[in-house]
């Protein structure tokens, strides 16, 4: 027969909600300064340009 399970305390459930809420923050954080560096040009992370997409196209 099925059980109930006990229920979690609220502040074991702030504590995961703030650590998910954290590492999303830091991602974020990570994309802005990818995306703001390569807008300026001085990344050192390679993409490819809509040049080179159409050379491999043909």
């Amino acid at each position: 027969m099925a059980v109930p399970k006990k229920k979690t305390s609220k502040s074991k459930r702030d504590k995961r909600r703030a650590t998910w809420r954290h590492k999303a923050a830091i991602q974020a954080q990570k994309a802005l300064s990818l995306g703001k560096s390569i807008l300026t040009g001085r990344s050192n992370f390679v993409y490819p340009t809509a040049e080179e997409e159409e050379e491999t196209e043909d």
